[in-house]
């Protein structure tokens, strides 16, 4: 379990704060996922009209921010050191973490369409990476990953993820069932 200031949780690189939101937040999300509408629809499941509207994003923010205190999930925002807290431009999420013998989670990642091949996303994910192993001690991180993805792909090679294997039709994106490269990083200091 987190600890109850998640509100004041920030992670910091070089040019990103990375922080948890709350369901204040749902103007700033909902905006990032209409700008980005046509990028993501490519890469996640369909979404419904409702999903687009100010109470639904404060309901799946407090949802998340649950299952953040309870540890089943953690989710930070991407904002520029320069614009403050005014714009995500992306986010990264730990989810399904499981403990016990398998200290695990799934990983996954999106970015404003305007901000991509420019080091961002890496630079959030290795922060988010080192705070899974150091601060959540965790032991395994799974991404997984379309395979015409290039630019996700690239992110998590450049921070040593390998390819344990094709999972076939793993998950409905956009209303079809896709195949995907199942790319892992383990905590070598936990062994």
């Amino acid at each position: 379990m987190l600890n109850s200031n998640l509100e004041e949780l920030v992670l910091e690189t070089d040019r990103l704060y990375l922080k948890v939101l709350d369901e204040h937040f749902a103007p700033q999300v909902l905006d990032y996922y209409q700008r980005n509408n046509e990028l993501l629809k490519q890469w996640e499941p369909l979404r419904d009209r409702e999903f687009y509207t100010i109470p639904s994003q404060q309901n799946i923010l407090q949802g998340e921010f649950d299952k953040i205190q309870t540890g089943q999930l953690f989710r930070v925002w991407l904002f520029k050191k320069e614009e403050d807290f005014r714009k995500p431009i992306g986010t990264v999420a730990l989810s399904n973490i499981v403990r016990g013998a398998f200290q695990s989670c799934h990983l996954g990642y999106k970015l404003d369409v305007q901000e991509i091949n420019q080091g961002y996303m890496t630079e959030a994910v290795q922060a988010v990476t080192r705070y899974a192993f150091e601060d959540l001690r965790l032991h395994r991180i799974e991404a997984n990953i379309i395979p015409r993805n290039q630019a996700s792909m690239k992110v998590v090679q450049k921070l040593g993820f390998y390819d344990e294997g094709l999972a076939k039709k793993y998950l409905k994106i956009n209303g079809i069932w896709e195949d995907h490269i199942h790319m892992v990083l383990l905590n070598v200091a936990m062994e």
